[in-house]
């Protein structure tokens, strides 16, 4: 895919970053439950590849405290920024050097990287709230990155896969068979 195309779908995808989350009707309780701004950094890492998956992760979450005021950057916009990076680069990563080209291999990509971005979460959090004189148990981390999220990590197992397959059966990206 030429630079030109990726780079247009990066902003794309850093577009919806900023709108989807308007879908929650700014209730932060439901955006952490839906997880909005993941789908689109996760399609472009894997439309795009890691590094403006890595780049669209990065940039989401801050560029939308500096327009919209939310999320909140101190810890939870940081630990997002960092957290989306994962997934971009990860989903990137692990999807363009497997071997397989089939659903098997969406999924696959799709779990490892939302298991680390979780976990980098979890360390981002860790280190943000020692800073500030606050505790991150393993309680909190299960709660924020399994528990309240599964209505959202249901919605990214269902919806990311059907989105990829119809982007490469509609031929609008590259298919890697």
């Amino acid at each position: 895919m030429l630079n030109t195309k990726k780079l247009v779908l990066a902003a794309l995808f850093l577009a919806m970053g900023m709108v989807l989350p308007f879908i929650t009707g700014q209730i932060p309780q439901i955006g952490s439950m839906l997880l909005p701004m993941h789908i689109p950094v996760i399609l472009c890492g894997f439309v795009c590849g890691w590094q403006y998956g890595l780049l669209v992760g990065f940039i989401s979450p801050l560029l939308r405290f500096v327009l919209f005021g939310m999320p909140p950057l101190f810890p939870v916009g940081i630990a997002m920024a960092f957290e989306l990076a994962a997934y971009g680069i990860l989903v990137g990563l692990v999807y363009h050097k497997l071997k397989q080209t089939d659903v098997k291999g969406l999924y696959m990509a799709l779990i490892i990287a939302m298991i680390g971005g979780r976990a980098v979460w979890g360390v981002v959090m860790v280190l943000l709230t020692g800073i500030s004189g606050g505790v991150f148990s393993w309680q909190l981390f299960m709660a924020g990155a399994f528990i309240n999220a599964l209505p959202g990590i249901i919605l990214q197992l269902v919806i990311i896969p059907v989105i990829m397959l119809a982007l490469e059966r509609t031929h609008l990206i590259e298919s890697k068979a």
